[in-house]
């Protein structure tokens, strides 16, 4: 068996998502008149934001327990050399979702923003499953 790369860089997408859901915030906190002095009460400055940027910030702070729960299951994919085409369509379409997540959220569509959470978050669950798969079944 070999290494299968999609799981590798579906890692990496969803890092990159982490980081592109610091462009609505940012603008954001342009339009709140961010200053250095918020740098020291960041979150102070949460309250300022206008409402789609507070909901940017909860968009951004969700990232990273969607990323905190996604890159051990890529990971365990990839050590246990998953090659399940449902694990790697769901490394794939997994920080597709979660791009989608961020523009439904800082746009107020709750039921899309919902929708791509669930379609993620099950995302995440499959890649577990099929990790977990593939480490019993070597281990037996």
């Amino acid at each position: 068996m070999t290494l299968q790369p999609a799981f590798a860089w579906s890692l990496l997408l969803a890092a990159g998502v982490v980081v592109a859901s610091l462009v609505p915030l940012g603008a954001a906190r342009s339009q709140a008149d961010f200053t250095m002095a918020d740098l020291a009460a960041p979150r102070a400055m949460a309250e300022r934001l206008p409402e789609w940027g507070k909901r940017a910030n909860g968009a951004h702070q969700n990232c990273f327990e969607a990323f905190t729960l996604f890159a051990p299951a890529v990971l365990l994919c990839l050590a246990a050399q998953v090659q399940a085409p449902t694990a790697i369509a769901a490394a794939w379409i997994h920080p597709a979702l979660r791009l989608a997540y961020i523009a439904a959220y800082v746009a107020n569509q709750p039921a899309l923003r919902s929708l791509c959470w669930a379609g993620a978050i099950t995302c995440t669950g499959i890649l577990y499953l099929e990790g977990l798969r593939a480490v019993i079944g070597a281990a037996g």
